[in-house]
């Protein structure tokens, strides 16, 4: 028995909110919005949601208000990370300290008697 080949997938247009959303991380990616202050990044999101709901004029509120949010959550990475290996590793070791982790033994060779 043969197998039926599926039907080819016909590529869908993108939504306003897709593209809205889309337009607004590739704007804070070229601007270095990700590098300013947390009061600079909100005066540049007021003024570019402002824009974006000019331009996508047939998105509701609550899309706009979607899309502030992705953009606002982009801006703010939940890890931040260390400068170096050595830093990487005391956080490692304070995170196990607080959790209660043992430390990992060494591993030793048994020698027979």
């Amino acid at each position: 028995m043969s197998r039926k080949k599926a039907a080819p997938r016909t590529p869908s247009m993108p939504t306003a909110f897709d593209s809205a959303r889309d337009e607004l991380f590739s704007h804070i990616l070229r601007c270095g919005v990700l590098e300013a202050a947390p009061e600079h990044q909100k005066e540049w999101i007021d003024d570019t949601m402002q824009y974006l709901g000019d331009r996508y004029n047939d998105l509701t509120a609550e899309e706009l208000t979607q899309v502030r949010t992705l953009g606002e959550r982009f801006c703010q990475p939940l890890v931040k990370h260390p400068e170096n290996v050595a830093d990487a590793d005391a956080a490692a070791d304070a995170a196990a300290d607080e959790i209660g982790e043992p430390e990992p033994e060494p591993e030793t060779a048994e020698v027979p008697a």
